[in-house]
């Protein structure tokens, strides 16, 4: 498949035909990545729904109703070793590995997805679920945001961007898999993902939420760190949970077999209406709250050298996380909020399938905050 094809919905089963009627009944979950935003969404999802979950990730944590896999998904060896025993109907890929280069990012995350589905051939895998994101029409890290782009609101039948892209490569594996074991797939677009993690790369809830409360223990403003573009413009987001409950559906509904979906939250808002009501939340005084002047303010200069300020602050207020890397990612959140281009999804093709989930941003921050103080992450 050339990198500007889309692949032809309609993959059959083993037997040829497609599923009749809805795939109500829960089986068995593997989710890939239990551990970051993402997958700590899935997993508690499928579990309040009484699926039986495998949860894989580096290090293996299990619960009531979750069984823990550790493996390594850069070692192709790795999961065949932990998953030869595993045999799950549906597969909910939510982790990637960023490198320094794009074409590392498609050798090293094409590989992973590969190699995690070859390693369930004995599986009786019904359906795969892959995140990816609006790098898809955006273009990869080392062409963000440049040359033709499709306009916004960003449809999930735009062609192809012109660049090598990681979530291409995810993509052509997947469509291979599926093809050559017999399952059916989808693939979800997400924006930026906000949801309950720690030690994630890509946390602009909890990452916010730390600048907060560094601005209101140094007396600094909370300023606004990205560009006008940003600030001015419409823009969406993602609750983990809604995107969780989008791959849920489409992997046991019919209208979500073999199908590419955007997922936002369904609302959408400017930052100049949303930074000074986060603030508010997070209990900033509103004095020391600030919005786009001039030009971006990105937090890694910020919020350089404080790591010493929020090891005081954790044992002040008897937080459990004294690394501030395991809790904020200032280069993530600067490439969302910087970026001088609007970004923002149409959700018509999901809505039509019949995923008809809403969830207003403001809310869902508002009860991310409320999470991570009573895991006393955050004062």
């Amino acid at each position: 498949m050339s990198s500007t094809e889309t692949p032809q919905t309609g993959s059959t089963q083993t037997d040829g035909t497609r599923p009749q009627g809805p795939d109500t009944t829960p089986g068995t979950a593997l989710v890939v990545g239990a551990s970051g935003i993402t997958g700590t969404a899935l997993v508690e999802q499928l579990t309040r729904e009484g699926w039986d979950v495998l949860a894989l990730s580096r290090r293996a944590s299990s619960s009531e109703g979750v069984t823990g896999i550790a493996a390594d998904l850069t070692s192709a060896e790795s999961l065949r070793t932990a998953l030869a025993d595993a045999k799950p109907t549906h597969v909910f890929f939510a982790a990637w590995q960023r490198r320094d280069t794009e074409a590392e990012n498609i050798a090293v995350n094409g590989a992973m997805v590969r190699d995690l589905l070859a390693a369930l051939d004995h599986a009786p895998v019904r359906h795969v679920s892959l995140v990816t994101g609006l790098k898809h029409y955006l273009g990869p890290f080392e062409a963000y945001g440049k040359g033709d782009m499709p306009d916004t609101p960003f449809h999930e039948d735009e062609e192809r961007l012109p660049y090598p892209n990681f979530y291409y490569a995810q993509e052509d594996e997947l469509f291979a898999a599926a093809e050559r074991q017999g399952f059916t797939w989808s693939v979800h677009r997400s924006h930026t993902v906000i949801g309950f993690a720690v030690g994630n790369a890509m946390n602009m809830g909890l990452t916010l939420a730390v600048q907060a409360a560094l601005s209101t223990r140094l007396g600094r403003p909370f300023t606004f760190p990205g560009s006008e573009t940003q600030w001015n413009s419409l823009v969406d987001v993602t609750d983990a949970g809604v995107l969780a409950e989008q791959m849920i559906w489409a992997a046991t509904d019919p209208a979500g077999a073999d199908e590419a979906f955007n997922i936002t939250n369904g609302d959408v808002f400017r930052w100049r209406w949303l930074w000074p009501r986060l603030a508010a939340h997070l209990g900033v005084d509103a004095a020391l709250v600030e919005g786009f002047e001039g030009e971006p303010r990105p937090l890694e200069q910020q919020m350089a050298g404080l790591e010493q300020e929020w090891r005081d602050l954790v044992a002040e207020y008897d937080l459990v996380e004294p690394e501030l890397s395991r809790v904020a990612s200032w280069w993530h959140t600067d490439g969302d909020l910087g970026r001088d281009i609007e970004v923002v999804t149409d959700m018509g093709k999901a809505r039509d399938a019949g995923f008809t989930r809403y969830r207003r941003t403001e809310q869902a921050f508002v009860d991310l905050f409320e999470r991570y103080r009573a895991a006393r992450l955050i004062p």
